[in-house]
Formats: structure tokens, C-alpha cells, sequence
């Protein structure tokens, strides 16, 4: 490492595959502390797109608190609610932490327990929404999914704890990333009033969050959230106009656009950071 601080050389374990890079690929290495010990994060340039057969399938996703997500064929996803099953544990720890002498050697050490556990739970949301990203890009040539701002969302205390819990942007993070690197179009729609519009009809049905079923007088009744992710999918391909050559963009006044993928246009990504084993 050559910075201010003279760290030096390091040994590492588990570099998995980095051996495979060259030296002029990897552009920046950064050492983080992690409640389990110290870990290196390499930042490397590379293409990571593969090709894959068509699906010859689309599908509309529309994630909840209740399922995970609700696709526009009626399928669900259950919602394991990491932190939920964990709160009893982390709790336990909390109250550790606070009969614990200030500064003294054990309230590090149950500060450092504590820590490890809200680790745990965060990598296990972080992979259920890879695992669930992956299957979902694989499986079809076009996503949609709600554009969805979960800053604002959060703002609402009652329902806040469980929306940080389903790590929707976790997920929405790993679909743009997957969907770049296979080569599907993924689309983010105007949430607006996909749960109150009709998917038979379009007509406009208000209802609350209480209300689980939707039924219109046109004689369509499906279950709330299968019925916003037909609309999910109906505004995507509205927009796509046909599958499997575009990708979406938004312009500065944040209305959908398309753009050619390999016209220079397409939306960066945001970038993943992937981190060796510990020192």
C-alpha cells in the first residue's frame, strides 16, 4: 500500500479469484473494519456482460411488506424479515452492552458481539436479494419494477423498521446490475397508482392498505398487489414499445426514455464493491 500512512505489505486470506486480473485492472484498494475483523475491497475495471438465450418472457414486480414481491404472473416471494427474527437477539446484546462498566475490556467486547449480529442480518438481506435478482434476470428479457424512493418512504416511522428490513433497494440494485451484466432490459415505471388502477380496465379503484383485493365492476378480482404488478408490466412495455432492445433511461425532468444499449446512452449503474476475505 502506498499512502500517507505507510501501511506496507499485507498478507491476505482468501483473495478468491483476483489472481486472475492484472495489476493495470485493479484501480483502487481500500482496508475497511468490519465488526468481524478487516477486510480489502478492490476496485477493478472489467467487462462482466454474458450472453444468454432469450426467456421469451416478461414480468412486473411489485414489492411489499407482507410478500417480498408480487410478480405480474401471480407468483409471490416470501419475506424472510431478517431483523425481525433477529430483533430478540440484538436486544439481548444491547442490554449486555449497557450493564457493561464504560470503557472497561468487556464492554468492548459485548460492543464488538453486538456489532457482528446487525453484520450477520445485513449480509443476509444483501444475499437474499442478490440470489432473488439473479433468478429473476435469468428467468426473463424484461423487469419492471416501481421506481420507488424508499428516503421517502422511510420518513413514515410506523412502517419504517419493516421497509429498511425488506432491503427493496438492495434488491432494485442487484436487478440494474444483473440486468447489465446479461444483457436484459429492466425498466423503473411511475409507481403512481399502480395498486388503484385496474389492470382490466384501467379504471381507477381507491383503496387502502387495509384492502388486499382488488375488485372492479368489469368482473376483474385478483389480489391487490398481483394486480399492481400487471400494471407495473403494462407501463414498461407501454413505454419499451417492443422487447428486448432497449433499455430505459430517465431524462432530467425524470421522465422515462429509451435508449439504444450500445448508443453510449445507457444508465451507469451503480457500482458494486466486492470484498476479499479477512486479513
Amino acid at each position: 500500500f502506498t499512502d500517507k500512512k505507510e501501511i506496507g505489505k499485507l498478507k491476505l486470506k482468501g483473495t478468491w479469484d483476483l489472481w486472475g486480473f492484472d495489476k493495470k485492472q485493479i484501480k483502487r484498494v481500500r482496508i475497511v473494519k468490519r465488526a468481524d475483523g478487516y477486510y480489502v475491497q478492490f476496485c477493478v475495471s472489467v467487462d462482466v456482460k454474458e450472453q444468454l438465450k432469450p426467456a421469451d418472457a416478461t414480468v412486473g414486480l411489485d414489492v411489499g411488506l407482507k410478500e417480498f414481491y408480487t410478480d405480474s404472473r401471480g407468483k409471490t416471494e416470501p419475506n424472510p424479515r431478517f431483523y425481525r427474527t433477529g430483533e430478540k437477539r440484538l436486544k439481548f446484546y444491547q442490554r449486555r452492552v449497557y450493564r457493561k462498566k464504560k470503557g472497561s475490556a468487556n464492554r468492548k467486547k459485548a460492543i464488538n458481539r453486538l456489532g457482528r449480529t446487525h453484520l450477520k442480518i445485513s449480509r443476509q438481506r444483501e444475499e437474499h436479494a442478490k440470489r432473488l435478482a439473479r433468478c429473476v434476470i435469468r428467468s426473463n428479457d424484461l423487469v419492471a419494477y416501481e421506481d420507488l424512493r424508499v428516503k421517502n418512504l422511510v420518513k413514515n416511522h410506523c412502517l419504517a423498521k419493516s421497509i429498511n428490513d425488506a432491503g427493496w433497494y438492495q434488491f432494485r440494485k442487484w436487478i440494474e446490475h444483473f440486468g447489465t451484466k446479461f444483457g436484459r432490459v429492466t425498466v423503473a415505471v411511475n409507481p403512481a397508482y399502480t395498486s388503484q388502477n385496474c389492470s382490466e380496465c384501467g379504471e381507477v379503484l381507491k383503496k387502502s392498505l387495509s384492502t388486499r383485493t382488488h375488485v372492479c365492476k368489469c368482473g376483474c378480482e385478483l389480489d391487490r398487489d398481483h394486480n399492481a404488478a400487471i400494471n407495473i408490466l403494462k407501463r414498461a412495455l407501454g413505454t419499451v414499445g417492443h422487447i428486448g432492445t432497449l433499455v430505459l433511461n430517465q431524462n432530467a425532468c425524470r421522465e422515462s426514455t429509451s435508449t439504444l444499449p450500445d448508443s453510449g446512452l445507457v444508465e451507469q449503474v451503480g457500482s458494486l464493491k466486492q470484498e476479499s476475505p479477512c486479513l
